[in-house]
C-alpha cells in the first residue's frame, strides 16, 4: 500500500513539474513562433492564419526608400544601446569587482541598493526622471535616455559581473602583486578574464533591453529623435502593417546569434 502510494505521489510530481514546465514553454515561445508565422504572410496585412508563404514583408523592410523611417529608428535605438552596453560596463564592472572584495557586511548593505532598479517598474522611474529634468530646467535628450537606460539596466551587468567575480580566489591577486605587479595589471591579467564572461552576458542583456524598452524611451527621448519601438507601436496603431512582424523575426535571429555566440565563449572560458 505504501509502495502505490510513493508511486502515485512521484508520478503525480513529475506530471505537475513537466506539466507546469511545458505551460511557461508554451507561453514564453508560442508568441515567438506566432510572430515568426506572420512575417511570412502573403496577405496586405497582419493575421493569423497567414494567407500564404511569402518574403514580401522582409523585401519591403530592407528596402531603404519603402522602409527608411524604420532604418532610421533602428539606427538610433542601436546607437542608443551600444552607448547604454558601453557605460554601464565601464560604471558596473569595476563596481561590481570592487563590491566583490569589500567586507560582506558593507557588500551585503550595499548590494540590495544597487539591485534595487531591478524590482522598480522602469514606467515609474521614467516618469520621475521627467518631472526632476523639468525641475532641472531641462528637457527629454538623447544624453536623458542615456541616463536613465544605464540606471535602469546596469543591474543585470551588475549581477552577472559580482557572481563571477566572488567566485574568483582572492589569492590570485595577493600573489601577483607579492611577485611585483601593480593594481592595474593585476586587475588586467588577473581579475579581468575572470569576469569577461559576466561581462558579455551582462552586455547582451543590457544592449537586449535597452533596444526593446518603451517606457524610458517614450518619456525621456528626444520627440525628434524616433526609436524602433514607439516607431513599431505607431505602425500597430496606423495599420496593422506586416514589417512589424518582419522587425520582430530579424530581431529574433540576431538574439538568437548572440545567444549561440556568448554560449559558445562561456564553454570555451569554462575549458
Amino acid at each position: 500500500m505504501l509502495d502505490t502510494r510513493a508511486k502515485f505521489s512521484t508520478a503525480l510530481y513529475w506530471v505537475f513539474v513537466w506539466g507546469c514546465g511545458l505551460l511557461v514553454l508554451a507561453f514564453m515561445i508560442g508568441p515567438i513562433l506566432l510572430a515568426l508565422v506572420m512575417s511570412f504572410n502573403s496577405g496586405s496585412t497582419l493575421r493569423f492564419p497567414p494567407e500564404g508563404f511569402s518574403l514580401r514583408w522582409y523585401e519591403m523592410l530592407f528596402d531603404p526608400i519603402a522602409s527608411g523611417p524604420i532604418h532610421t529608428a533602428a539606427k538610433n535605438s542601436i546607437e542608443v544601446a551600444l552607448s547604454t552596453v558601453a557605460l554601464v560596463t565601464l560604471i558596473t564592472a569595476p563596481a561590481a569587482w570592487a563590491l566583490a572584495r569589500a567586507p560582506k557586511r558593507f557588500s551585503g548593505s550595499v548590494e540590495p541598493i544597487l539591485l534595487a532598479p531591478l524590482v522598480l517598474p522602469s514606467l515609474v522611474y521614467a516618469l520621475a526622471a521627467l518631472l526632476a529634468l523639468s525641475l532641472l530646467g531641462l528637457g527629454p535628450s538623447f544624453i536623458a535616455v542615456l541616463i536613465g537606460h544605464a540606471a535602469v539596466f546596469a543591474p543585470l551587468m551588475f549581477r552577472t559581473v559580482l557572481g563571477l567575480a566572488q567566485r574568483q580566489n582572492p589569492a590570485l591577486e595577493e600573489a601577483s602583486e607579492t611577485l611585483g605587479a601593480s593594481r592595474i595589471r593585476t586587475f588586467l591579467r588577473i581579475s579581468l578574464p575572470g569576469i569577461l564572461p559576466g561581462i558579455f552576458a551582462g552586455a547582451f542583456l543590457v544592449f537586449m533591453q535597452s533596444l526593446d524598452n518603451v517606457s524610458v524611451t517614450l518619456f525621456l527621448g528626444d520627440p525628434g529623435r524616433t526609436m524602433l519601438p514607439l516607431r513599431l507601436f505607431a505602425m500597430l496603431e496606423e495599420s496593422l502593417d506586416g514589417r512589424v512582424a518582419a522587425v520582430s523575426g530579424v530581431l529574433i535571429l540576431a538574439a538568437a546569434i548572440l545567444l549561440v555566440v556568448l554560449q559558445r565563449f562561456g564553454a570555451r572560458d569554462a575549458r
